[in-house]
């Protein structure tokens, strides 16, 4: 048995590969091998036993010519003889497994030696029909279970939820048991559209119930969120960065066309109490917010990483929000550095990042460092800047890195 694949499917591929004189196969719609037949002295080449071994089918030499394959049977009303794609394949005949219009998977047969004829191709159509009854039972089972978990999660994550109620919900114990929020959203890239969140949430739900069946997932906005309880820090590390890895690659598989998907994953801290599970996701969505936008930022960080970051984000969101704290004279000098073509703002950063440094931040604008003492003086004198004091220094620095975001 596969992945909790029912036994039904395995005699099923066995029954009807004994009609067609060939070896069958019944796949899913990530082309994971859920049953085969079993039937000895039937023909098989390196395609199918690699299949077999793998649990899934292999790319092969042609990879645009398998995924144009498995189109034309997904979108074919019947059954399709398809040409071996290498000189050591052998012919195939293949079939759509559906209910109604829903594409569950695929029925495939290695032709027998005498082809494939009509009692044959009857007895792909039939085990499609028979295939859909089996995969629509195990998937309502799974399906019904994984949404009372998600709707738990959303929940939880929403604060409409008791804490004890979700406790219930997500099958967890009364005794206290740590709990850690993992956050994963696409990597905003320029001019590239990113898939729909309904699609990463699909491959994420089949990703997490693999590798851990207690953890519950759900989607809010752009986000997908995936609850872990009872694991050390390390393993939940470990864990998203094989999350990020996986799930982005099988993003990566081509369906219609190419799509190039990068992941972000965000870890919460660990809590004991589900009470502070709306707190977690605020501290996810902070991590996401600034290393979804960025290509160099971490695939996967917390917020000991992106704290600063996280910090100087809140303040952006609190100066927007009352603009009378905002320095007048910050506003001026970017103001006049745009219409006079000066370079106020960028001497004045330079000076604060190098800590006050004068042939440091001199190097990095290359100017002369008398120059750049001459633009601070100016820029004190015509914006009312003061320079001298510690806490005037900090406000003018995160105000001017704000303005830089912007």
């Amino acid at each position: 048995m596969l992945d909790g694949t029912s036994e039904e499917l395995f005699a099923l591929a066995n029954a009807v590969a004994a009609v067609v004189g060939g070896p069958v196969a019944v796949e899913d719609l990530d082309r994971r091998v859920l049953a085969y037949s079993s039937l000895p002295d039937q023909p098989m080449d390196e395609l199918r036993r690699r299949g077999i071994l793998e649990r899934r089918v292999p790319e092969g030499a042609e990879p645009p010519a398998l995924h144009r394959q498995y189109r034309e049977v997904l979108a074919a009303p019947g059954v399709l003889r398809l040409p071996p794609l290498a000189e050591d394949e052998l012919p195939r005949a293949a079939v759509a497994i559906r209910a109604g219009d829903l594409p569950l998977g695929t029925l495939w047969a290695i032709e027998g030696p005498d082809g494939l004829d009509p009692p044959g191709e009857r007895a792909l159509l039939d085990g499609a029909r028979l295939a859909a009854l089996h995969m629509l039972r195990r998937r309502s089972a799974a399906e019904l279970d994984l949404h009372a978990r998600e709707e738990a999660l959303r929940g939880a994550l929403s604060g409409h939820w008791s804490p004890a109620e979700v406790r219930f919900r997500l099958g967890l114990s009364d005794r206290t048991r740590p709990v850690t929020l993992l956050g994963l959203a696409a990597l905003c890239l320029p001019d590239q559209e990113p898939p729909a969140i309904t699609r990463i949430a699909a491959v994420a739900a089949r990703h997490w119930a693999a590798v851990h069946a207690e953890a519950a997932i759900t989607a809010l906005g752009r986000t997908v969120y995936v609850l872990l309880p009872e694991l050390e820090p390390a393993a939940v590390r470990r864990l998203a960065e094989q999350a990020v890895a996986t799930i982005g690659q099988s993003l990566l598989r081509p369906r219609d066309e190419p799509v190039t998907t990068a992941l972000r994953a965000a870890i919460s801290r660990p809590a004991e109490e589900l009470t502070e599970l709306t707190d977690l996701r605020a501290e996810v969505d902070d991590i996401l917010r600034v290393t979804t936008c960025d290509q160099q930022a971490p695939a996967v960080a917390d917020l000991t990483q992106t704290h600063a970051r996280v910090l100087l984000a809140h303040f952006a969101d609190e100066l927007a929000r009352l603009p009378r704290l905002r320095h007048p004279g910050i506003a001026a000098m970017v103001e006049h550095d745009r219409t006079q073509h000066t370079d106020y703002a960028a001497t004045v950063t330079a000076w604060l990042d190098a800590v006050g440094n004068v042939g440091q931040a001199a190097e990095r604008l290359s100017v002369h460092p008398n120059t750049l003492k001459y633009r601070l003086r100016r820029a004190r004198e015509l914006f009312g800047l003061d320079l001298d004091h510690p806490d005037d220094r900090l406000s003018c620095w995160l105000q001017l890195r704000v303005q830089q975001r912007q």
